[in-house]
């Protein structure tokens, strides 16, 4: 018989679906600033990392000014949407998503990556996948 050693004991594994979609819907297609600042009160931990092709961010604040600067630069309408379900397991999850403007062609498509700790995106992976021919 074969023993559980208490490091072997999981945590409940976090909703991945669920958190990345409200990192989508409630950061990154959130207008107004004050919103945007709550949802990554509750959805970051203190100090998140965000990799992004050009760069890497850190802090909330650093995090909700690339979201911000993201919907002036692309127009009133953009937005990205979930593409499928997020999936994951230990504590890595990950989701498919494309961009463009709300009933235009899509400008973009990729994927986010995140490392969640207690239930809060501590690092975030934006991978963009290369356009279309």
């Amino acid at each position: 018989m074969s023993e559980t050693r208490s490091a072997d004991v999981q945590a409940p594994e976090p909703n991945y679906d669920q958190l990345l979609r409200a990192n989508l819907e409630r950061v990154f297609n959130e207008r107004y600033a004050v919103k945007r600042t709550l949802a990554l009160e509750e959805l970051f931990v203190a100090e998140p990392v965000m990799y992004e092709p050009t760069g890497i961010v850190r802090g909330r604040a650093a995090i909700a000014a690339v979201a911000g600067k993201l919907l002036e630069q692309f127009g009133p309408t953009f937005r990205f949407t979930p593409i499928g379900a997020a999936v994951g397991h230990h504590n890595l999850g990950s989701l498919r998503w494309q961009a463009g403007p709300d009933g235009g062609p899509v400008a973009v498509t990729g994927t986010d990556v995140a490392e969640v700790v207690e239930g809060r995106i501590a690092r975030l992976w934006v991978l963009l996948d290369p356009p279309s021919a």
